[in-house]
């Protein structure tokens, strides 16, 4: 059994080795620990913007999405979509929503994890998290075009707007409106904490990898911290 402990956490670090070189130890965990924070943080941040310009809208009607809910103008964005037949923005991703945030709590929680452990396990932890930013995008991506897709037939402006596919970032056209997608803070503070992740895992594996390979000493195992802490 601490056979298996200790190769999932990897090599510990004795106390005189980190207050000799503090930084070189502990960047690592204080990388994934911030990736972390910034995930909790970005949980209160919205995540995307679009805003539909017009005529008779110069200065635009923008709708914010968070992980779990919507902002700005919704209601009048949901009556313009109303004529082309698109279902109101509130029908979408309802399972995504209801778990976003403890999904993200978690994610940060599995960072908190890794940042402890010194073997490749610390990457299996850390992907999810890695990973989120672009699928957040992906799963976006899929509703706006189920949505742009699948426009009700019967819908009074139906015959002049061909079913279509809205992008999740950059500008697009439908009809007279111009729109505009845009990250959000919350967005781009997982973007950074995806960077802060590779970076964690790659000063890690910089560190940790030789002790593992037998080509430096072990510093310390957790089967050797066990064994002190029972002394």
């Amino acid at each position: 059994m601490s056979s298996t402990i200790n190769k999932v956490l990897g090599p510990r670090v004795a106390p005189e080795f980190r207050q000799a070189h503090p930084r070189k130890y502990r960047l690592p965990a204080w990388l994934l620990t911030g990736a972390a924070i910034l995930f909790i943080v970005s949980v209160f941040l919205p995540y995307w913007q679009i805003t539909l310009y017009a005529p008779q809208y110069p200065d635009g009607l923008t709708v914010v999405s968070y992980v779990n809910r919507l902002g700005g103008r919704v209601d009048e964005v949901n009556i313009l979509n109303q004529y082309i037949g698109m279902k109101p923005l509130e029908d979408a991703a309802h399972v995504e929503k209801r778990v976003a945030v403890v999904m993200i709590v978690v994610l940060a929680l599995l960072l908190v994890a890794a940042a402890e452990v010194h073997s490749p396990w610390a990457a299996l932890l850390s992907i999810p998290a890695a990973l989120f930013p672009l699928g957040f995008l992906v799963d976006l991506q899929y509703w706006l075009a189920n949505f742009g897709l699948h426009l009700d037939p019967n819908a009074p402006l139906n015959l002049s707007v061909k079913p279509f596919v809205p992008r999740a970032l950059g500008v697009g056209h439908i009809g007279q409106f111009e729109s505009l997608a845009l990250p959000s803070a919350g967005l781009v503070l997982t973007i950074i904490a995806s960077v802060l992740i590779v970076a964690g895992l790659w000063w890690q594996r910089k560190i940790f990898k030789p002790v593992r390979d037998g080509k430096e000493q072990p510093l310390r195992t957790a089967e050797g911290l066990g064994a002190q802490a029972a002394d």
